[in-house]
């Protein structure tokens, strides 16, 4: 990956939508060749795909969780996260180090339906105890910063 690569990865995350002409611009390059590089970024993997970011509010979503896991012992992680995969509430979910097994990103409507959810996940096969801190506000998130420069 070179500089030209990070400055179209760069833009992709500013605004996913560009065309491939106004990448060229960007970046001095025609759309052609911008095209050959993304592609090239989507086949080695460093692209992994392209979405549309929501305002979760507008959705009825209005309280934002993290929940850390804590297992069971002799508790296979793999089928705990195919059992958080089944709960929609669940935006993101993590194996991470530490006291807990997995953080999770859960949204809900209100407090109540963060209580179900809560209970849900007690009372799933494999997690002994669950810890939850609800967002007060969000100051950011899905940072778009600068990429590391190359070495």
């Amino acid at each position: 990956m070179d500089a030209v690569d990070r400055q179209l990865i760069q833009a992709l995350r500013e605004n996913g939508r560009a065309s491939y002409a106004e990448l060229g611009r960007l970046v001095g390059l025609s759309g052609p060749s911008v095209t050959d590089r993304i592609n090239r970024l989507e086949t080695a993997g460093v692209i992994t795909g392209y979405r549309a970011t929501v305002d979760a509010p507008s959705l009825g979503l209005g309280v934002t969780a993290l929940i850390g896991i804590q297992l069971t012992d002799a508790t296979d992680h793999e089928d705990v996260a195919g059992r958080l995969r089944d709960l929609h509430e669940i935006e993101d979910c993590w194996f991470i180090a530490g006291d807990d097994s997995f953080m999770l990103k859960a949204r809900a409507s209100d407090v109540d339906a963060l209580e179900i959810l809560i209970r849900r996940l007690s009372g799933t096969k494999g997690v002994s105890r669950t810890r939850t801190t609800v967002v007060l506000s969000t100051k950011w998130e899905n940072r778009v910063g600068d990429l590391p420069q190359e070495s």
